[in-house]
Protein backbone atom coordinates (compact mmCIF):
# COMPACT_ATOMS: atom_id res chain seq x y z
CA UNK A 1 0.00 0.00 0.00
CA UNK A 2 3.11 2.42 0.67
CA UNK A 3 4.90 1.99 -2.09
CA UNK A 4 1.76 2.19 -4.36
CA UNK A 5 1.02 5.69 -2.91
CA UNK A 6 4.68 6.79 -3.50
CA UNK A 7 4.87 5.43 -6.77
CA UNK A 8 1.29 7.75 -7.28
CA UNK A 9 3.02 10.51 -5.66
CA UNK A 10 6.01 10.42 -7.95
CA UNK A 11 3.86 9.98 -11.02
CA UNK A 12 2.06 13.12 -10.27
CA UNK A 13 5.18 15.11 -9.46
CA UNK A 14 6.77 14.24 -12.85
CA UNK A 15 3.74 15.07 -14.53
CA UNK A 16 3.31 18.62 -12.68
CA UNK A 17 7.16 19.03 -13.88
CA UNK A 18 6.60 17.90 -17.44
CA UNK A 19 3.47 20.14 -17.74
CA UNK A 20 4.92 23.31 -15.78
CA UNK A 21 4.04 25.92 -18.10
CA UNK A 22 7.48 27.83 -16.77
CA UNK A 23 9.35 25.21 -17.54
CA UNK A 24 12.62 25.66 -19.71
CA UNK A 25 12.41 23.55 -23.05
CA UNK A 26 13.98 19.94 -23.25
CA UNK A 27 17.30 20.76 -24.64
CA UNK A 28 17.98 23.63 -22.35
CA UNK A 29 17.51 20.77 -19.14
CA UNK A 30 19.38 18.70 -20.60
CA UNK A 31 22.25 21.62 -21.65
CA UNK A 32 21.92 22.23 -18.14
CA UNK A 33 22.05 18.92 -16.53
CA UNK A 34 25.63 18.45 -18.40
CA UNK A 35 27.01 21.39 -17.59
CA UNK A 36 26.17 20.92 -13.50
CA UNK A 37 27.48 17.33 -13.79
CA UNK A 38 31.27 18.31 -15.42
CA UNK A 39 31.26 21.63 -12.84
CA UNK A 40 29.81 20.04 -9.99
CA UNK A 41 31.16 16.62 -10.18
CA UNK A 42 28.40 15.06 -9.17
CA UNK A 43 24.72 14.60 -10.16
CA UNK A 44 22.34 17.02 -9.98
CA UNK A 45 19.54 16.37 -7.37
CA UNK A 46 18.91 19.65 -6.40
CA UNK A 47 18.03 20.66 -9.93
CA UNK A 48 14.56 20.47 -9.35
CA UNK A 49 14.02 21.13 -5.78
CA UNK A 50 16.21 24.45 -6.23
CA UNK A 51 13.72 25.70 -8.88
CA UNK A 52 16.41 25.54 -11.57
CA UNK A 53 14.49 24.61 -14.36
CA UNK A 54 12.08 27.44 -14.50
CA UNK A 55 12.55 29.55 -17.46
CA UNK A 56 13.60 32.69 -15.12
CA UNK A 57 16.50 30.94 -13.93
CA UNK A 58 19.77 31.32 -15.77
CA UNK A 59 22.05 31.16 -12.74
CA UNK A 60 22.51 27.55 -12.26
CA UNK A 61 26.25 27.56 -10.93
CA UNK A 62 25.08 29.49 -8.07
CA UNK A 63 22.64 26.91 -6.56
CA UNK A 64 25.20 24.55 -4.46
CA UNK A 65 24.62 20.33 -3.94
CA UNK A 66 22.92 19.35 -0.81
CA UNK A 67 26.03 16.69 -0.24
CA UNK A 68 28.18 19.58 0.22
CA UNK A 69 26.35 21.95 1.95
CA UNK A 70 25.86 19.08 4.72
CA UNK A 71 28.82 18.76 4.68
CA UNK A 72 30.26 22.41 4.98
CA UNK A 73 28.15 22.83 7.83
CA UNK A 74 30.64 21.19 9.60
CA UNK A 75 33.76 23.32 8.92
CA UNK A 76 32.09 25.69 10.52
CA UNK A 77 30.85 24.43 13.74
CA UNK A 78 32.76 23.04 16.77
CA UNK A 79 30.86 19.75 17.90
CA UNK A 80 32.19 20.51 21.45
CA UNK A 81 29.80 23.37 21.83
CA UNK A 82 26.82 22.64 19.43
CA UNK A 83 25.04 20.78 22.48
CA UNK A 84 24.27 24.32 24.11
CA UNK A 85 22.13 24.87 20.37
CA UNK A 86 20.53 22.04 20.20
CA UNK A 87 19.44 20.94 23.83
CA UNK A 88 16.59 23.72 24.45
CA UNK A 89 16.92 23.46 27.72
CA UNK A 90 20.71 24.45 28.04
CA UNK A 91 19.99 26.80 25.50
CA UNK A 92 17.65 28.65 27.62
CA UNK A 93 19.64 28.50 30.80
CA UNK A 94 22.64 29.76 28.12
CA UNK A 95 21.04 32.71 26.98
CA UNK A 96 19.01 34.23 29.59
CA UNK A 97 21.96 34.95 31.43
CA UNK A 98 22.42 37.36 28.99
CA UNK A 99 18.97 38.66 29.05
CA UNK A 100 18.30 37.37 25.79
CA UNK A 101 14.45 37.41 25.00
CA UNK A 102 13.14 34.07 24.81
CA UNK A 103 10.22 31.79 25.32
CA UNK A 104 9.09 31.09 28.85
CA UNK A 105 9.65 27.80 30.04
CA UNK A 106 6.65 26.69 32.06
CA UNK A 107 7.80 22.99 33.14
CA UNK A 108 9.78 20.54 31.90
CA UNK A 109 10.37 16.54 32.21
CA UNK A 110 12.83 13.87 32.04
CA UNK A 111 10.38 10.95 31.69
CA UNK A 112 8.51 10.84 35.30
CA UNK A 113 10.00 13.44 36.17
CA UNK A 114 8.69 16.99 35.97
CA UNK A 115 9.93 20.00 37.09
CA UNK A 116 7.55 23.07 37.80
CA UNK A 117 8.13 26.54 39.99
CA UNK A 118 10.66 25.59 42.15
CA UNK A 119 9.40 21.86 42.60
CA UNK A 120 9.74 18.41 41.15
CA UNK A 121 7.37 15.52 41.02
CA UNK A 122 6.91 12.56 40.21
CA UNK A 123 4.07 11.66 37.33
CA UNK A 124 2.74 8.29 37.31
CA UNK A 125 -0.45 7.94 34.88
CA UNK A 126 -2.49 10.00 33.19
CA UNK A 127 -4.96 11.58 35.46
CA UNK A 128 -1.83 13.20 37.38
CA UNK A 129 -0.03 14.86 34.14
CA UNK A 130 -3.14 16.35 33.27
CA UNK A 131 -3.63 17.98 37.07
CA UNK A 132 0.29 19.44 36.09
CA UNK A 133 -1.11 21.09 32.77
CA UNK A 134 -3.81 22.37 34.62
CA UNK A 135 -1.72 24.11 37.29
CA UNK A 136 0.39 25.42 34.08
CA UNK A 137 -3.00 27.32 32.58
CA UNK A 138 -4.61 28.21 36.13
CA UNK A 139 -5.05 32.12 36.47
CA UNK A 140 -4.70 32.30 32.45
CA UNK A 141 -6.97 34.18 30.16
CA UNK A 142 -9.01 31.91 27.79
CA UNK A 143 -6.72 32.56 24.48
CA UNK A 144 -3.59 31.33 26.94
CA UNK A 145 -1.57 28.29 24.97
CA UNK A 146 1.35 25.99 25.24
CA UNK A 147 3.84 24.62 22.86
CA UNK A 148 5.41 21.22 24.12
CA UNK A 149 8.71 20.11 22.19
CA UNK A 150 11.27 17.67 22.72
CA UNK A 151 14.10 18.74 24.41
CA UNK A 152 16.17 17.43 21.93
CA UNK A 153 15.61 17.77 17.80
CA UNK A 154 12.48 18.78 16.43
CA UNK A 155 13.63 18.57 12.41
CA UNK A 156 10.14 19.31 10.32
CA UNK A 157 8.38 20.31 13.76
CA UNK A 158 8.32 16.66 14.35
CA UNK A 159 6.72 15.73 17.90
CA UNK A 160 6.06 19.50 18.64
CA UNK A 161 2.44 20.34 20.17
CA UNK A 162 0.25 22.86 20.93
CA UNK A 163 -2.19 23.04 23.96
CA UNK A 164 -5.13 25.06 24.55
CA UNK A 165 -7.39 25.04 28.37
CA UNK A 166 -9.99 23.64 26.48
CA UNK A 167 -8.15 20.90 25.20
CA UNK A 168 -7.37 19.63 29.09
CA UNK A 169 -10.53 17.74 29.11
CA UNK A 170 -12.31 18.07 25.61
CA UNK A 171 -9.63 16.39 23.68
CA UNK A 172 -8.54 13.89 25.76
CA UNK A 173 -7.10 11.78 22.87
CA UNK A 174 -4.22 14.50 22.12
CA UNK A 175 -3.48 14.98 26.21
CA UNK A 176 -3.23 10.94 26.05
CA UNK A 177 -0.80 10.93 22.98
CA UNK A 178 1.15 14.06 24.26
CA UNK A 179 1.50 11.61 27.68
CA UNK A 180 2.66 9.00 26.20
CA UNK A 181 5.56 11.09 24.24
CA UNK A 182 6.58 13.02 26.97
CA UNK A 183 7.58 10.43 28.92
CA UNK A 184 9.38 8.05 26.57
CA UNK A 185 12.22 11.47 26.82
CA UNK A 186 12.68 14.96 27.82
CA UNK A 187 10.20 17.80 26.73
CA UNK A 188 9.58 21.34 27.24
CA UNK A 189 6.77 23.44 28.22
CA UNK A 190 6.52 26.88 26.62
CA UNK A 191 4.97 29.62 27.20
CA UNK A 192 3.31 30.58 23.54
CA UNK A 193 4.74 34.02 22.15
CA UNK A 194 2.34 36.90 21.56
CA UNK A 195 2.65 37.47 18.35
CA UNK A 196 2.49 41.22 16.64
CA UNK A 197 -0.69 41.85 15.48
CA UNK A 198 1.20 42.38 12.01
CA UNK A 199 2.83 39.18 11.42
CA UNK A 200 -1.14 38.04 12.01
CA UNK A 201 -1.89 39.70 8.94
CA UNK A 202 0.06 37.01 7.45
CA UNK A 203 -1.42 33.84 9.21
CA UNK A 204 -3.00 34.24 12.77
CA UNK A 205 -3.24 30.40 13.40
CA UNK A 206 0.56 29.88 14.01
CA UNK A 207 3.78 31.78 14.68
CA UNK A 208 5.35 33.20 11.56
CA UNK A 209 8.82 32.48 12.47
CA UNK A 210 12.07 34.75 10.85
CA UNK A 211 14.87 32.13 10.05
CA UNK A 212 18.38 33.56 9.80
CA UNK A 213 21.51 32.41 9.52
CA UNK A 214 24.88 34.05 10.08
CA UNK A 215 28.50 33.42 9.59
CA UNK A 216 31.39 34.30 12.00
CA UNK A 217 34.61 35.16 9.60
CA UNK A 218 38.09 34.09 10.58
CA UNK A 219 38.49 38.22 12.05
CA UNK A 220 35.25 37.37 14.22
CA UNK A 221 33.46 39.43 12.00
CA UNK A 222 29.08 38.88 12.40
CA UNK A 223 27.18 38.82 9.25
CA UNK A 224 24.10 37.68 8.04
CA UNK A 225 23.65 35.59 5.16
CA UNK A 226 20.01 34.86 4.64
CA UNK A 227 16.38 35.30 6.53
CA UNK A 228 13.22 34.12 5.32
CA UNK A 229 10.05 33.94 6.59
CA UNK A 230 7.82 30.94 7.67
CA UNK A 231 4.15 30.46 7.55
CA UNK A 232 1.47 27.66 7.49
CA UNK A 233 -0.87 28.28 4.48
CA UNK A 234 -3.51 26.58 6.35
CA UNK A 235 -5.19 26.64 9.83
CA UNK A 236 -1.86 24.22 11.12
CA UNK A 237 -0.59 25.84 14.66
CA UNK A 238 2.95 25.14 12.70
CA UNK A 239 4.94 27.10 10.02
CA UNK A 240 7.63 24.73 9.03
CA UNK A 241 7.62 23.66 5.49
CA UNK A 242 8.27 20.21 5.93
CA UNK A 243 4.92 20.22 8.03
CA UNK A 244 2.73 21.93 4.91
CA UNK A 245 3.72 25.77 5.24
CA UNK A 246 5.94 28.14 2.89
CA UNK A 247 9.07 30.41 3.45
CA UNK A 248 9.83 33.90 1.59
CA UNK A 249 12.56 35.64 1.52
CA UNK A 250 13.05 38.45 3.37
CA UNK A 251 14.95 41.95 1.57
CA UNK A 252 18.06 41.97 4.23
CA UNK A 253 17.54 45.82 4.00
CA UNK A 254 14.01 46.66 4.06
CA UNK A 255 12.88 44.14 5.66
CA UNK A 256 10.49 43.73 2.72
CA UNK A 257 9.47 39.90 1.37
CA UNK A 258 9.89 39.09 -1.74
CA UNK A 259 7.50 38.33 -5.10
CA UNK A 260 7.69 34.73 -4.08
CA UNK A 261 6.59 31.57 -1.16
CA UNK A 262 7.85 28.04 -1.77
CA UNK A 263 6.99 25.11 -0.81
CA UNK A 264 9.08 22.15 -1.01
CA UNK A 265 8.96 20.64 -4.18
CA UNK A 266 7.72 16.88 -2.83
CA UNK A 267 5.10 19.22 -1.94
CA UNK A 268 4.04 21.95 -4.36
CA UNK A 269 4.52 20.62 -7.52
CA UNK A 270 6.73 23.35 -8.65
CA UNK A 271 4.26 25.99 -8.10
CA UNK A 272 5.34 29.30 -6.23
CA UNK A 273 2.36 31.60 -4.50
CA UNK A 274 2.78 35.31 -4.51
CA UNK A 275 0.39 35.91 -1.96
CA UNK A 276 -0.82 33.64 1.47
CA UNK A 277 -4.19 31.54 0.59
CA UNK A 278 -5.62 31.92 3.25
CA UNK A 279 -5.07 36.02 3.76
CA UNK A 280 -4.62 36.63 0.52
CA UNK A 281 -1.74 39.01 1.46
CA UNK A 282 0.72 39.51 -1.41
CA UNK A 283 4.06 38.47 -0.06
CA UNK A 284 6.34 41.54 -2.02
CA UNK A 285 3.73 43.94 -0.49
CA UNK A 286 4.32 42.88 3.11
CA UNK A 287 7.02 44.51 5.28
CA UNK A 288 8.44 42.85 8.78
CA UNK A 289 7.80 45.38 11.30
CA UNK A 290 11.33 46.44 13.52
CA UNK A 291 13.50 44.04 11.23
CA UNK A 292 16.23 45.94 12.55
CA UNK A 293 15.45 44.52 15.97
CA UNK A 294 15.52 41.31 14.71
CA UNK A 295 19.05 41.46 13.07
CA UNK A 296 20.43 42.92 16.44
CA UNK A 297 19.14 39.77 18.29
CA UNK A 298 20.43 37.11 16.65
CA UNK A 299 24.13 39.10 15.60
CA UNK A 300 23.98 39.28 19.82
CA UNK A 301 23.13 35.76 20.37
CA UNK A 302 26.03 34.67 17.61
CA UNK A 303 28.19 36.80 19.45
CA UNK A 304 28.27 34.83 22.50
CA UNK A 305 28.70 31.48 21.03
CA UNK A 306 32.04 31.73 18.83
CA UNK A 307 32.86 28.73 18.22
CA UNK A 308 29.47 28.10 16.11
CA UNK A 309 30.14 30.44 13.01
CA UNK A 310 27.38 29.04 10.54
CA UNK A 311 24.06 28.74 12.59
CA UNK A 312 20.60 29.13 11.65
CA UNK A 313 18.19 31.40 14.27
CA UNK A 314 14.42 31.00 14.59
CA UNK A 315 12.91 33.92 16.12
CA UNK A 316 9.24 35.34 16.75
CA UNK A 317 8.06 38.49 16.46
CA UNK A 318 5.65 39.12 19.71
CA UNK A 319 4.24 42.19 20.62
CA UNK A 320 7.17 43.32 22.57
CA UNK A 321 9.76 42.70 20.28
CA UNK A 322 11.64 39.37 18.98
CA UNK A 323 11.98 36.72 20.68
CA UNK A 324 14.89 33.96 19.75
CA UNK A 325 13.36 30.30 19.85
CA UNK A 326 15.98 28.80 18.73
CA UNK A 327 19.45 28.32 16.92
CA UNK A 328 20.39 25.76 14.87
CA UNK A 329 23.91 24.26 13.81
CA UNK A 330 22.36 21.44 11.32
CA UNK A 331 19.80 23.55 10.27
CA UNK A 332 17.94 23.30 6.38
CA UNK A 333 21.14 25.22 4.62
CA UNK A 334 19.74 23.93 1.42
CA UNK A 335 16.44 26.16 1.89
CA UNK A 336 18.97 29.12 2.31
CA UNK A 337 20.30 28.20 -1.45
CA UNK A 338 17.34 28.08 -2.72
CA UNK A 339 15.62 30.70 -1.36
CA UNK A 340 18.60 33.44 -1.99
CA UNK A 341 18.50 31.95 -5.52
CA UNK A 342 21.81 30.57 -4.86
CA UNK A 343 23.95 30.94 -2.16
CA UNK A 344 27.39 31.07 -4.30
CA UNK A 345 26.35 34.26 -5.35
CA UNK A 346 25.91 35.95 -1.81
CA UNK A 347 28.35 38.22 -0.75
CA UNK A 348 28.43 36.81 3.08
CA UNK A 349 28.10 33.10 1.99
CA UNK A 350 31.01 33.37 -0.44
CA UNK A 351 33.79 34.74 2.39
CA UNK A 352 32.77 30.79 4.08
CA UNK A 353 33.65 29.42 0.30
CA UNK A 354 36.95 31.33 0.10
CA UNK A 355 37.96 30.17 3.54
CA UNK A 356 37.15 26.43 2.00
CA UNK A 357 39.16 26.83 -0.79
CA UNK A 358 35.63 26.38 -2.96
CA UNK A 359 36.31 27.57 -6.88
CA UNK A 360 34.20 30.87 -8.31
CA UNK A 361 35.05 30.72 -11.91
CA UNK A 362 34.89 27.87 -14.79
CA UNK A 363 35.41 28.33 -18.53
CA UNK A 364 31.93 26.52 -18.87
CA UNK A 365 29.87 29.34 -17.55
Amino acid sequence: MFKSLTLTKNLSLISSFLHDSDRKSFPKLMMDFARLVIRQRCIPKHYISRYMYKKDCENIFDFLPDKFLYELKSKFNDREVIEVLENKLYFDLFYRQFGVSLPKILMFNHKKLFVIADRWIEVNNLDEFRLLLKEIFRDKDSGFTVFVKPTYGTYGGDGIYKIAFGQLSDNSDLINKIYLKVLKSGYLFQETICQHPHLDKLNPSCINTIRIVTFIDRSGKIEIISAFLRMSISNYYLDNTEAGGCAVSINLNTGCLEKYGYKPFSKSGGKRLIEHPLTNTVFDAFTIPDFYKVKELVIKAASFMPGLRLIGWDVGLGINGPVLIEGNSDYNIHGSDKMYGGLRANPVFRKALEEIGYYFTNPLE
